[in-house]
């Protein structure tokens, strides 16, 4: 398997030029965004692999990366794509036990939306 390619880290982009999850990510203190990076880095390694507590799947063919900062808590929803991608569709700030339908509905329109524009799988 070492003659697999690597797995990538793609950020949605949406249909204005805007990154949303590049922006969460750069709205977060400095301490928060470098634990992201570490995070981002397993995830490439374990991808499909990955598991709790690192990872939660949370409906379809989303899933979400946790983080953890002091009394925050934060998630980057994303999923699994053609050519060993991992698209990053949104992040947030977890303010309940459960994932908000509200958080789940946009990165759902925005993964609809990169599939329509990418083709789907």
């Amino acid at each position: 398997m070492k003659n697999q390619p690597e797995w990538s880290i793609v950020f949605y982009i949406d249909d204005n030029d805007n990154s949303p999850v590049e922006e969460f990510l750069y709205d977060l203190d400095k301490k928060t965004r470098v634990r992201f990076s570490w995070s981002l880095e397993q995830l490439k390694e374990r991808n499909l692999q990955a598991r709790t507590p690192l990872v939660k799947h949370l409906e379809g063919k989303l899933w979400e990366l946790r983080e953890e900062s002091q009394t925050n808590i934060y998630r980057i929803v994303y999923f699994f794509f053609t050519e060993r991608q991992i698209i990053l569709v949104h992040g947030f700030q977890k303010k309940s036990q459960k994932t908000p339908r509200r958080e789940i509905e946009i990165a759902q329109k925005r993964m609809d939306n990169f599939l329509k524009r990418k083709g789907s799988q």
